[in-house]
């Protein structure tokens, strides 16, 4: 079909569109099903493309544009909608070379380019099926003296088997697996000597959808004590055959000294949940109190199970005051994290607090199963509810001090929750 001027065409018009919204992911190597690259990589897939984006399935994204605005959102606008849609509907034309827009320069294996990596020194053997617990590996780290780390990028040779992973920074004199012989693969038991008074940090995350992360907020960068080794902490899922997995962490370091500190935390969590059989619309809440005089909100991360439907994440200041600063759905298979385009002011006292939703009914396609009540766990069949949170701080501030766990998240185990009624009825005291 030869296109009319007015008829959108790959080169001119569709491929600017697939270069800033969609490339990152749909390329070799990467989580996305099929390459969008080319003309010939994308013609196939013209009608997929259009019932995608009109339904807003494509690019995920799952915030509540009336509460924060963020950096990296993916929203496409309806002008791109259409430019899309009207291509598909009018033949899919490719339209003349000298309009193609100049390729995107991707790393190869990477969507940063590392100045360190540091990867698994043993492939860790997957079984074809059954359930495979929490795994945790001590890695040495490439650290002679203290650096600034301003990217990261957790990346598994086979993201088919890997639903989500934490590489940890472990200093010199953490207690968490300090025994463990370098690359040898230990259980979820080990998830219980993690304490965060010995400096460890996140430092970067595997999740459906996440990409590399970027810890450069105006100049700040996330710090690696001289001779910390690296924990990798890695929920692995059978596929039906045995496999394998090398998973490796790239970093970027810093160019010059960080104005502030950049420090991810878990945030409000519920480790006391509990969401009754059947319930369709279970609430749980959860809060933490800041502890730092300084520290700004930059990123958040909502993480739940295969019963999580939406989380809400709020601030409520010292001085009564309560905002709303993110709400969106929740999508097991899309985990994103939302950084903020000006970064939020929390000051100490300030209590935030998480608000989630969870469906337990039969109606849940996903549920493995509505006649249980569930409580807090690692595997998909538990459930969780926490909000990782990203900060930036004084870099001579203690980031061990920056939350205290509050209101309903001390409350013992009941029969369903948290709620708001319990949050409300802490706030009345």
């Amino acid at each position: 079909m030869l296109a009319s001027a007015a008829t959108p065409t790959f080169n001119r018009d569709v491929l600017p569109v697939l270069e800033k919204n969609c490339q990152s992911c749909h390329r070799p190597g990467e989580i996305a099903p099929m390459s969008l690259l080319t003309y010939a990589d994308a013609r196939p897939w013209a009608k997929s493309i259009k019932a995608a984006v009109v339904t807003r399935k494509m690019p995920p994204w799952f915030a509540d544009a009336a509460y924060g605005h963020f950096t990296n959102d993916r929203t496409l606008s309806q002008t791109d909608i259409d430019t899309l849609a009207a291509w598909a509907d009018n033949g899919a034309p490719e339209g003349e070379g000298k309009d193609k827009p100049a390729p995107l320069a991707f790393t190869d294996g990477w969507q940063i380019k590392p100045d360190i990596v540091i990867e698994m020194p043993i492939a860790f053997q997957l079984p074809a099926t059954g359930t495979i617990d929490y795994q945790f590996i001590r890695v040495k780290g490439a650290f002679p003296q203290d650096v600034w780390v301003s990217a990261a990028e957790m990346r598994p040779s086979n993201p088919a088997v890997l639903h989500h992973g934490k590489a940890w920074v472990v200093p010199p004199g953490s207690k968490w697996m300090a025994d463990a012989t370098p690359g040898v693969p230990y259980e979820g038991r080990e998830s219980s000597g993690n304490n965060p008074a010995d400096g460890n940090d996140i430092l970067g995350k595997f999740n459906p959808g996440l990409g590399a992360q970027s810890f450069d907020v105006s100049g700040s960068a996330k710090f690696v004590p001289k001779g910390s080794d690296i924990i990798f902490e890695m929920h692995y899922t059978a596929i039906g055959k045995p496999t394998s997995d090398v998973t490796k962490l790239g970093l970027v370091l810093a160019k010059q000294a960080p104005t502030t500190r950049y420090f991810l935390s878990s945030g409000p969590s519920a480790s006391n949940l509990v969401i009754p059989a059947g319930d369709g619309n279970a609430e749980v809440v959860s809060e933490v109190t800041v502890g730092l005089d300084d520290a700004k909100l930059v990123y958040v991360q909502p993480h739940m199970h295969l019963r999580g439907k939406d989380m809400e994440l709020r601030a409520i200041y010292p001085t009564g005051e309560t905002q709303t600063l993110f709400k969106g759905v929740f999508d097991f298979n899309w985990q994103l994290g939302y950084d903020f385009a000006k970064p939020i002011p929390l000051p100490k006292g300030t209590r935030l607090i998480a608000i989630s939703h969870f469906d337990n009914s039969a109606n849940n396609k996903f549920n493995p199963d509505p006649s249980k009540e569930v409580r807090w766990g690692l595997q998909n069949w538990d459930e969780m509810s926490n909000a990782f949170v990203g900060l930036i701080f004084g870099v001579n501030d203690d980031p061990t001090k920056l939350f205290h766990r509050s209101g309903p998240s001390l409350l013992p185990v009941g029969h369903a929750g948290p709620t708001l009624a319990a949050l409300e009825a802490a706030t009345a005291k």
